[in-house]
């Protein structure tokens, strides 16, 4: 009997010693996140995807479309924003995958989306216990497609990443168009020296596609439980834009925050204080050296504080320091960035652009002083 029993326990040591768990996704694309393989011929019906698991490592619920570059709807020319393929989502489609991660984690998940023929074109994206709505009727850059950014915490090690398209249009193919799903871990931020600003310098963020030269939108916070800009807010009906130091000036590390939306286009974070306490807030304003010209205004709030710091923007890059002292007036005081005016890039595109801020930092000062 002891010997029976001895022999279980080497097996079961055995199988426990070769059972492959899955990995933590890496940050990156998701497996097949590019669409470049696509459905078999035989799984097709016209650019319609006749099967449920046709696009490989993706799963796929009603009237969904695998798109090649150049492809014509009508007169139409349908972009695909990266490589050479993507899907469209018709009325009430949706496109999903599970992924292994950390549970308790803040991931974020960035893709680019261009809109077709719809009226109203927003998309759900959700995992397997958070959901979000992502509006993408407003076109921020002239090349037919915006990358967005979407934040979750992970409930459990196994989640499913969806994408619906909750329109219903009279022409079911007139939906959104999905490409370059892309993953990557957050981590809280900390605070920086003496500064008490958290993530002051914006290094923490959503993944930036190295080849993407258009920046990554962040949603208004309205849309998002969970920001992919740790420790930052985004209040507002706009979004904000997170530029990287590869195709964009940034001021100060490797990323920053353009305001493309005018005043509805705000961050802001919530810092505690000390009441009746002095603080200094320093910040970089300047231009992202993308074709974005004139003056331009940021205006910082800052308990009942505030200024508005001036640049005059000729789009080739460069910054200035502003600064505002104020005295605390509670134990929580909210910092907030907003640009006065709205501003369109001079190549005539219609492409919205705005002022950078960036190397945001707050620390306490003896009495007030200029």
């Amino acid at each position: 009997m002891m010997y029976q029993e001895a022999a279980l326990l080497l097996a079961l040591l055995f199988i426990s010693s070769n059972v492959v768990l899955s990995a933590p996704v890496r940050d990156g694309l998701l497996p097949n996140g590019n669409f470049e393989l696509g459905p078999k011929p035989s799984q097709m019906k016209g650019s319609v995807v006749k099967e449920r698991t046709a696009v490989p490592n993706w799963n796929i619920i009603g009237f969904v479309e695998f798109i090649k570059s150049g492809q014509k709807q009508d007169d139409m020319v349908l972009v695909v924003p990266q490589g050479s393929s993507a899907v469209r989502l018709g009325n009430e489609a949706s496109i999903s995958q599970k992924i292994s991660v950390l549970p308790g984690r803040l991931y974020s998940i960035t893709f680019s989306a261009a809109r077709t023929c719809a009226q109203d074109e927003r998309l759900n994206i959700s995992v397997t216990h958070e959901s979000g709505v992502i509006p993408i009727q407003t076109m921020y850059g002239s090349d037919g497609w915006d990358s967005y950014s979407w934040a979750f915490k992970a409930g459990g090690p196994e989640i499913e990443i969806r994408f619906h398209n909750p329109g219903v249009e009279e022409h079911p193919a007139c939906g959104p168009l999905i490409d370059a799903v892309a993953i990557k871990a957050l981590f809280p931020p900390r605070f920086s020296g003496y500064n008490l600003i958290k993530n002051g310098n914006f290094e923490e963020g959503p993944y930036v596609f190295p080849t993407a030269k258009w920046g990554v939108l962040i949603p208004p916070f309205i849309e998002d439980d969970n920001s992919p800009l740790p420790g930052w807010m985004i209040e507002s009906l706009k979004a904000v834009k997170y530029v990287d130091k590869a195709h964009f000036a940034v001021p100060e590390g490797h990323r920053a925050i353009e305001l493309v939306g005018g005043k509805e286009s705000a961050i802001s974070q919530i810092v505690r204080t000390s009441l009746n306490k002095f603080y200094a807030l320093t910040f970089n304003v300047g231009d992202a050296r993308d074709g974005c010209e004139g003056p331009m205004i940021v205006e910082a709030f800052a308990g009942q504080g505030k200024v508005m710091v001036d640049y005059a923007s000729k789009g080739k890059g460069g910054f200035r320091r502003g600064r505002l002292v104020f005295k605390a007036v509670s134990a929580r005081t909210r910092v907030t960035f907003l640009s006065t005016f709205y501003h369109m890039k001079s190549d005539h595109s219609g492409s919205l652009c705005g002022p950078v801020i960036d190397d945001v930092r707050l620390v306490a000062v003896g009495k007030l002083r200029g």
